[in-house]
């Protein structure tokens, strides 16, 4: 669903006096029951549907062609058109994110699994407004950010380049130092970021809407949190009598944790009622802050194949017999069990040095139990598609 909680009130039916509801026909006899025009469609406006997103561009590749990205709203084709080689950043950038993604809940049932060839990227799983989609949303606008701001830094656009403002002497801790190198640009990674991903956010007024603006927020600022100060030291026998430093941003993979904590501590909320923020959904726990992942709904539990939930179960994943943790056997399967496959495996060992320029190993069978996760009964994978 797009979220249960809508800021505009759900289109009604006015009935003119006189006039029977739908569904309140008065039929005779053997008569077809017939169906109320205006409430078909209302059905069919409000049927959940997994929209296409410009997460599709880290599937193009080279092949970015504005006119072909599916999804896309006006503004987004706009800044498409004007700016194709900050696209194929945003390309490149989407399947970093996207790896960082997976890396994350490599050990967990929803192991942020996208679909091939398909334009939503991650299918219906997006549609429910969980802490998946919080986490999601968070790491692909951090993703962006990250993306043009290191292809500012090396000379890849034609619209950035260095951080322009990162000039003269500043000071730090340590003291004195002067700006020099080159400063990743991090404002202009957000401007644009900001720009082009919530562009379709903008243009719908609803609670999901203003849940993936907040999330989408979070992310870019996440990588803004983690800019370091890298200083190279000149003076007689490298005494650091001077410095001159520059701003550069940390590793992706300290975002893509940094998420990951939010992720785990992600606020349940509500809307307010005049429909311009959140409330906690339970009293108990505190307000949400800028940095807070938000979302509205529970998420399903993902050990099953569940086509509306676009859930594709834990049935064949790969689990740690020996883990208590989300990896084990005992969460990963769901309770069903697990089946066990001795294999061997070849690898490298005995690895030497040899003069000059050259290491040499012998090749090792090594032979491993391997745990799966078994199928559910068929009675109960039926009862979820």
């Amino acid at each position: 669903m797009r979220s249960p909680n809508r800021l505009e009130a759900s289109p009604g039916i006015a009935l003119a006096p006189g006039r029977e509801e739908c569904g309140a026909f008065p039929r005779t006899a053997g008569a077809a029951p017939r169906l109320c025009l205006p409430l078909v469609l209302l059905l069919l406006a409000l049927t959940p549907r997994a929209d296409s997103s410009w997460w599709y561009i880290g599937a193009l590749g080279a092949r970015v062609i504005c006119d072909n990205i599916p999804g896309l709203v006006n503004k987004q084709r706009q800044l498409c058109q004007r700016y194709p080689d900050i696209m194929q950043s945003v390309g490149e950038g989407a399947k970093e994110w996207i790896r960082e993604c997976q890396h994350q809940f490599r050990h967990h049932r929803w192991n942020c699994s996208t679909l091939d060839r398909d334009h939503t990227v991650f299918g219906r799983v997006m549609l429910r407004s969980s802490r998946e989609a919080a986490f999601v949303y968070a790491i692909s606008s951090a993703g962006v950010v990250y993306a043009i701001t290191r292809a500012c830094s090396q000379g890849d656009l034609k619209a950035c380049s260095c951080d322009p403002l990162k000039r003269g002497r500043s000071k730090d801790e340590r003291g004195e130092f002067d700006w020099g190198g080159c400063s990743d640009n991090i404002n202009y990674g957000i401007r644009f970021a900001k720009a082009f991903v919530d562009a379709k956010e903008k243009k719908v007024k609803d609670a999901r809407a203003l849940m993936n603006l907040h999330n989408n927020r979070c992310g870019r600022m996440a990588v803004k949190r983690f800019l370091k100060l890298e200083c190279k030291c000149h003076g007689v026998s490298g005494s650091c009598t001077l410095r001159t430093c520059w701003l550069a941003m940390s590793d992706f993979r300290k975002t893509g944790d940094y998420l990951r904590k939010k992720y785990n501590g992600a606020i349940q909320v509500t809307m307010n009622q005049d429909g311009t923020g959140f409330t906690v959904a339970n009293k108990n726990f505190r307000k949400p802050t800028k940095t807070d992942l938000v979302y509205f709904e529970n998420s399903p539990d993902y050990c099953v194949m569940d086509k509306s939930a676009g859930s594709l179960g834990t049935a064949g994943r790969v689990c740690n017999k020996m883990s208590r943790g989300t990896d084990g056997c005992e969460v990963m399967c769901c309770g069903r069990g697990y089946d066990t496959t001795r294999v061997t495996r070849i690898t490298k060992c005995e690895c030497k040095f040899h003069w000059c320029c050259a290491v040499r190993c012998k090749e090792c069978e090594d032979t491993v139990d391997v745990h799966t996760c078994k199928a559910p009964k068929r009675a109960e994978w039926l009862d979820q598609t």
